[in-house]
């Protein structure tokens, strides 16, 4: 549209102008003569009219061009949408694994280390006021071949016993079994003694066995007089299939307890002072001052030999 606008106007304005040319008069050239002071003064008696004529103007006003905008579209760019893909997440199948029952074998108990020796008191009474055994001692069992122990917890045992005119009997009971004391009191003798020891142990004292049992009997051990206490620092009992029972700071009796207390005390022989020593001590002794005294005796004639009477 806007060029044919141009294309009409155009051409009707260079046609115009061109006759705006024609119209114009043509121009004189006159020589320099007719423009000299002299020769224009007018003669005298001459009326000289000069008309100068403007020469007309025309004003053409150039056409208005219309210069219409082109319609701006702006075109807004189409929205992208990106739609997330769906994230699918997948548990994994849960797989159950089920654990084969679980039989927890019976466990022997396994040997323990020595928690040391300790001294239990152990009491059987006659009645409420009066008490026939009264004990105290420490106890262990010995594996000799396999030098393994099982050692009693007077805190974990319980005591259970009896007394009769001429015998007495001391059961000291623990989780993993007992010990039994037999005594007898004889009177001829004016002696009480243990004749028989035995004991039931439920414990691993080497591998593959755990049940030990043995027995003593017809034997004369902790002997004392009748009234006195039985006192040894250490006793040791053999009682077959390489068992020992350690009976240590003992010290017992049954029977004529005084005010429920021990009597005086009947130590064991290895217990008994030994008077040895203190015999060949002295015998030294002697002969050494014997010694002396001759050496003096022979070293004082033999001076007085030497001097001569004058």
């Amino acid at each position: 549209m806007l060029k044919r606008i141009l294309c009409f106007f155009v051409p009707q304005a260079l046609s115009l102008a061109g006759d705006t040319n024609k119209s114009k008069p043509s121009a004189t050239v006159a020589p320099a003569s007719q423009f000299d002071s002299s020769s224009q003064q007018p003669s005298p008696g001459t009326n000289t009219t000069t008309t100068t004529m403007n020469p007309p103007t025309t004003t053409s006003k150039p056409p208005k061009t219309t210069t219409k905008k082109a319609p701006t579209t702006t075109s807004k760019p189409p929205k992208t949408t990106t739609k997330k893909a769906p994230t699918t997440t997948s548990k994994p199948p849960k797989t159950t694994t089920k654990k084969p029952p679980t039989t927890t074998p019976t466990v022997s108990p396994t040997p323990t280390p020595s928690a040391g020796l300790t001294v239990g008191y152990y009491n059987i009474p006659k009645n409420k006021n009066e008490t026939c055994l009264k004990a105290q001692m420490a106890l262990q069992i010995r594996k000799l071949s396999a030098n393994t122990t099982f050692i009693v917890q007077p805190n974990l045992t319980r005591t259970s016993g009896s007394c009769k005119e001429n015998s007495a009997n001391l059961r000291i009971s623990f989780k993993e079994g007992f010990i039994n004391f037999n005594f007898t009191k004889n009177v001829p003798n004016n002696t009480v003694y243990v004749d028989a020891v035995s004991f039931s142990l439920n414990y691993p004292l080497i591998p593959g066995a755990t049940t030990h049992k043995a027995i003593n009997k017809s034997v004369h051990l902790f002997p004392a007089q009748i009234g006195h206490s039985y006192s040894c620092r250490a006793d040791s009992i053999y009682m077959g299939y390489n068992l020992s029972l350690d009976v240590t700071s003992d010290r017992m009796q049954a029977f004529n307890l005084t005010n429920n207390n021990f009597g005086d005390p009947d130590h064991c022989p290895a217990d008994q002072p030994s008077y040895k020593v203190a015999i060949g001590v002295g015998v030294a002794l002697l002969v050494l001052i014997v010694v002396v005294v001759v050496a003096y005796l022979v070293s004082r004639k033999r001076r007085t030999d030497g001097y001569q009477s004058l």
